[in-house]
C-alpha cells in the first residue's frame, strides 16, 4: 500500500481489531494477547503504579506537537513519576479514546515516539485498551518497583534539609512560548531556538539521578543518629518548581526557603523575557520532568557535584508551613508562594 493510502487510511476503517493488530507489533509478543498484563518483579520490591491522562487541545496540539512528540512527552510523563518515587520502570499500559476520523498513520506515528522514548530505558508497552470517543484521548499507566528503603515520598522531608533541583528550569515552558510565537525568538540563534524546543517537545524523565543517589544513600553517614537509610522527600517539577516544593512542604508539614539566585535557570533567554517573566517561567511554568528532592545538606552536595552544574541546591527545610522566596536583592521583599499561582486543571 503507498505511503498516500497510508495517510488517508481512517480508524473507523480498519475497527478496533485491525487498528489493535497494527499497535500490538510495538508489544512484546510474549507479553500481550491476554485479559491482562503479568509483569515480574523482585524479591523485597514495592510495585509503584501511575496513571496520566492527556487530551487533544489541552495537554497536546498539532500546533506544537508531531504525534511522535506527543507520544515522547505522554511516555516521559509518566516515567518521570516513576522517577519521583525512586523506582525503575517495568511497563506501561496505553488507553487511546479515538475520533473515528483520526488517521490510522497519526496513531502509529504516536505510538513510535511513545517507543522512542520506552527504549531508551528498556521499557515495554505491555497492553492497554481502545475506545470511541469525540476527542482524542490518550491515559498511560506505568508500572515500577522500588526498594521500600530507598522510597522517595513528599511527606519525608524533615527541618535542615537541603533542597535540591537535578537541571534548569524553565526551559520547556520557554520553548512552547517560541512554538506558538516564533517571532519572539529573533534574537535567539537556530541551535538557542532548537533546544528550547526540544525541552519542550522531548522532555527526558530523570530515572538516570535514581543510581547516583542510592550510591550516596548507601555510602556511611557521617550525621548520626541518622536514621539508615537517610529519608529523601521529593516529587517531579511537571507543575513547576514551586508546585513541587509546595507540595513536599504540605504533605511534610514543614516550610521552606527558596533563595532566588541559586535557581538555575537559562541566561539565553535573557535576549528576549524580562527577568521577571524568566522566573515566572522557572517558578510556574512547567513540564521541566526535573526532580525536586530534599535530603541532608552533606548528601545533598554529594548529589549536586555528581550531576554537574544544571544541578543546584536551591534553599533549605525550615519550621512552620509557609514557603518563601527570598532574592539577593534585600530591597526586593520576600515573597510567600501558594499553589493557587501555579498551573490549575480547571
Amino acid at each position: 500500500m503507498s505511503n498516500s493510502n497510508l495517510s488517508s487510511l481512517r480508524v473507523r476503517d480498519i475497527g478496533e481489531q485491525g487498528l489493535l493488530e497494527r499497535l500490538q507489533r510495538f508489544c512484546p509478543s510474549e507479553v500481550i494477547g491476554d485479559d491482562a498484563a503479568v509483569l515480574e518483579t523482585l524479591p523485597n520490591q514495592s510495585l509503584v503504579v501511575t496513571t496520566d491522562m492527556l487530551v487533544d487541545g489541552v495537554h497536546f496540539s498539532d500546533v506544537t506537537t508531531s504525534p511522535e512528540d506527543a507520544g515522547w512527552r505522554a511516555a516521559a510523563v509518566n516515567l518521570s513519576d516513576l522517577a519521583a518515587m525512586g523506582a525503575s520502570p517495568l511497563g506501561i499500559t496505553v488507553g487511546l479514546g479515538l475520533p473515528g476520523d483520526v488517521s490510522v498513520d497519526w496513531v502509529e506515528r504516536l505510538y513510535q515516539g511513545m517507543t522512542e522514548c520506552l527504549q531508551r530505558y528498556n521499557v515495554p508497552i505491555v497492553g492497554g485498551d481502545i475506545v470511541r470517543s469525540p476527542i482524542t484521548t490518550l491515559a498511560i499507566t506505568a508500572f515500577g518497583q522500588v526498594n521500600p528503603n530507598f522510597m522517595i515520598r513528599r511527606s519525608s522531608a524533615q527541618i535542615g534539609d537541603a533542597i535540591v533541583v537535578t537541571g534548569i528550569h524553565g526551559a520547556s515552558c520557554a520553548g512552547l512560548e517560541l512554538l506558538l510565537h516564533p517571532e519572539i525568538g529573533q534574537n535567539l540563534k537556530t541551535e538557542e531556538k532548537a533546544a528550547l524546543i526540544k525541552a519542550h517537545q522531548r522532555p527526558n524523565p530523570r530515572l538516570d539521578i535514581l543510581p547516583i543517589l542510592k550510591e550516596i544513600l548507601n555510602s556511611p553517614c557521617p550525621l548520626p543518629p541518622a536514621p539508615y537509610p537517610l529519608p529523601v522527600a521529593g516529587m517531579d517539577s511537571s507543575d513547576g518548581l514551586a508546585d513541587a516544593v509546595l507540595q513536599i512542604c504540605r504533605a511534610s508539614k514543614v516550610g521552606a526557603i527558596i533563595e532566588h539566585k541559586r535557581i538555575p535557570m537559562l541566561s539565553t533567554l535573557n535576549q528576549w523575557v524580562t527577568a521577571e517573566r524568566i522566573l515566572q517561567y522557572a517558578l510556574y511554568g512547567g513540564e521541566d520532568f526535573e526532580l525536586v528532592l530534599c535530603l541532608p545538606p552533606e548528601p545533598a552536595l554529594a548529589l549536586v557535584q555528581q550531576l554537574g552544574a544544571d544541578a543546584a541546591i536551591i534553599g533549605s527545610i525550615t519550621p512552620g508551613l509557609t514557603v518563601i522566596l527570598q532574592h539577593e536583592n534585600e530591597e526586593i521583599p520576600n515573597q510567600v508562594l501558594s499553589l493557587s499561582q501555579g498551573f490549575q486543571h480547571f
